[in-house]
């Protein structure tokens, strides 16, 4: 008898830890859409600004950012596609992202297998392009992006960085 209340209160203390855990403070999203007659797969995970400065603060300008928490996001097309106007064969790219007040460098790059930006290296670039930022119309708590018609937007804080994709 001993012996069988001690394993009940030794699984019922397992299965309360198990479940009491914590949401992760940056979620793993995925999002997917059709640019043309391609399809785009982003993977990415999405940290929220939880009172804090976010553009100029905690994502510095001029330096560059994974673009989002955690591993580096990811972009996968299944077929060719114009990106900004350049050619990007069908394919899976880690996307990072160079801030800026009034202009960001959008890079796609050939490593996909990478957590966050400290071992992100310019030579494995497939291509860089230059965006401009706009305004958002209200305060975006939670990073997200999104795809449309003819285009990826990034949206976080009161930015919006649009990219046009064609497929």
């Amino acid at each position: 008898m001993k012996r069988a209340a001690f394993l009940m209160i030794t699984f019922l203390s397992v299965v309360s830890l198990a479940c009491a855990q914590d949401k992760p403070a940056s979620p793993k999203a995925e999002t997917s859409g059709k640019v043309g007659a391609a399809t785009v797969k982003i993977t990415y995970c999405q940290p929220s600004a939880r009172n804090r400065k976010i553009m100029g603060g905690l994502v510095p300008y001029g330096e560059v950012w994974r673009t989002g928490a955690n591993e580096a996001t990811t972009v996968e097309f299944d077929k060719p596609v114009k990106f900004e106007g350049k050619d990007v064969p069908a394919g899976k790219y880690a996307l990072f992202t160079i801030p800026g007040e009034n202009e960001w460098t959008v890079i796609l790059n050939k490593e996909t297998k990478q957590w966050g930006a400290y071992k992100y290296n310019e030579k494995d670039d497939l291509l860089r392009v230059k965006v401009k930022p706009t305004k958002t119309p209200a305060f975006v708590e939670t990073f997200n992006i999104s795809t449309g018609k003819d285009e990826i937007v990034l949206k976080w804080e009161n930015t919006a960085v649009p990219v046009k994709v064609k497929g």
